[in-house]
């Protein structure tokens, strides 16, 4: 963890006239909350409703929330929702068109004003997830002018990682509990003797520039050192991790691995990975029309490559097994991501791991390929030494 400009301490009162300041500012402030027996994102209207004395146990296939008698309001792990449901958002409308009685026909774009977002409480791996989509989505030669207009101003205030789950594997993707860069602001919770505050440091003249109109103190060397302390035992702690191999390598050389039967025999295609997951981003168009037919519209919608009519072509779908359809999600994932972005589509997140009805361990499947792999490879070298 670095020092990046302004650096601070602020209190709950402090957090609460951050959320203040920015919905003054007319942005709408989105952050975790508790709802339905989990900690999801919504719009918030002070700091009072963060999760507060919530934290969350987890495994494959398992969610629970729990209190904590600490009350801290960032020790839970990512709920089922991403950052993704607002900047890329699962259903929106593209265009609409209007027949007149004369028959002349009318298009119109659809042009709803956006909100103007501020994220609190972003962790780590899903600011590299949202560094991933403005790749994705904002960039190239087919942006998504939804997503480019709803990201350009968006203030992200990141809350650094002190309590890992069990099916967080970030470090082993690269990244870490640590907010390193992409943020306006970020927040490390300490919860010691000396109370319960937060450190916060700026990471953009945004950001300064907004801490310098908010309550704040100095950050004290105890304030620093625990926070230092706490997001590098988190660091140590993390849940899973990915074999220490070029994953990139791995699924290019595990085409035809006997694993893929196995988990398919497991895989209920459902897409529920591809819906938490905060970088998936495939959506397919759909056209509706009332019921006189003088009215059109065009809708944008999430889909997923779990779907049987995602690789539909004239004949039928060109992957109708669920065998291939989840080869192609993880080795789309975690290696020809790379031909298209050049990164990894995974930021080991742990949610597709958590929300897996059927508990399949993205991890657990990495390490069985490579495995197999170097059981392939061994035989091959003794067949070789025995000629």
């Amino acid at each position: 963890m670095t020092d990046s400009r302004t650096t601070a301490v602020l209190d709950r009162n402090g957090l609460d006239a951050l959320v203040k300041v920015l919905g003054a500012q007319g942005r709408t402030v989105i952050g975790p909350t508790v709802r339905d027996g989990a900690v999801v994102l919504a719009e918030l209207a002070s700091a009072d409703e963060l999760p507060f004395g919530w934290g969350t146990q987890v495994e494959a296939g398992r969610y629970r929330l729990v209190p904590r008698a600490d009350g801290a309001a960032f020790a839970h792990t990512s709920g089922p929702q991403s950052w993704k449901t607002f900047l890329h958002p699962q259903r929106e409308k593209l265009w609409s068109a209007d027949r007149a009685a004369d028959g002349q026909l009318t298009v119109a774009e659809e042009s709803a004003v956006r909100p103007s977002y501020a994220f609190l409480g972003v962790r780590p791996c899903d600011l590299r997830a949202i560094a991933i989509q403005d790749r994705v989505l904002a960039g190239g030669r087919y942006a998504d002018s939804g997503y480019r207009e709803r990201r350009t101003g968006a203030f992200l205030i990141a809350a650094e990682c002190t309590e890992p789950g069990a099916t967080c594997f970030c470090v082993s993707m690269g990244g870490g509990p640590a907010a390193d860069a992409g943020f306006d602001l970020a927040l490390t919770e300490v919860v010691d003797d000396a109370g319960h505050r937060f450190l916060v440091r700026a990471g953009s003249e945004t950001g300064d520039d907004l801490l310098s109109g908010i309550p704040h103190h100095t950050a004290d060397l105890v304030t620093r050192t625990s926070a230092r302390e706490a997001v590098d035992g988190a660091r140590d702690r993390m849940g899973r991790a990915m074999p220490p191999v070029s994953l990139r390598d791995l699924m290019g050389e595990s085409l035809e691995a006997d694993r893929w039967d196995e988990v398919a025999a497991r895989c209920l295609t459902c897409g529920n990975c591809t819906m938490v997951c905060p970088t998936c981003f495939c959506t397919t168009t759909e056209e509706v029309t009332d019921l006189t037919g003088d009215h059109a519209e065009r809708w944008q919608r999430w889909d997923s490559c779990f779907d049987l009519d995602f690789s539909h072509l004239h004949g039928g779908p060109v992957r109708s097994s669920p065998r291939s359809r989840y080869r192609q999600w993880l080795t789309h994932k975690l290696s020809t991501w790379y031909d298209q972005f050049d990164s990894s589509g995974c930021v080991g997140c742990g949610r597709c791991v958590t929300w897996c009805p059927v508990g399949i361990d993205i991890t657990e499947e990495a390490s069985a390929l490579h495995d197999e792999l170097a059981g392939r490879l061994r035989q091959q070298e003794q067949g070789e030494s025995e000629r």
